[in-house]
């Protein structure tokens, strides 16, 4: 079963909608109208359950090796939940991200803000 459809996420205030662009075999695809955004949620099963959440990010921006020259980059960001086929409930697993949410945000998300600066 796929999320509705649009999504939207909002980027450093900025609100896109990502209409349903693919869903099938326990995936589904969100995509901006340019393309520079992109929401999937996939699910896989065997001896482990995995579901996987990702925003996929792609800008133009100014190459730092060639002046006047721009060139294309992407990042990604995505939460896994990784979990044997019994002993942890979806309950279960959503606690822990709760937990782990709460440790994220907690102090203006300071442990993202270390851990992007290279910290552990």
């Amino acid at each position: 079963m796929a999320f509705t459809d649009p999504q939207s996420i909002t980027i450093d205030g900025v609100t896109t909608s990502l209409p349903r662009t693919n869903s099938g075999g326990n995936r589904s695809e969100y995509r901006s109208a340019d393309g520079s955004l992109t929401l999937s949620a996939a699910s896989t099963y065997g001896k482990r359950t995995r579901q996987v959440i990702r925003v996929d990010h792609k800008k133009v921006t100014a190459d730092p090796f060639i002046d006047s020259q721009n060139r294309s980059v992407s990042m990604s960001c995505y939460i896994v939940f990784d979990r044997p086929d019994v002993g942890y409930t979806n309950d279960d697993a959503l606690d822990i991200f709760v937990g782990l949410e709460a440790l994220v945000d907690a102090s203006s998300k300071a442990a993202i803000t270390k851990l992007l600066g290279g910290e552990s």
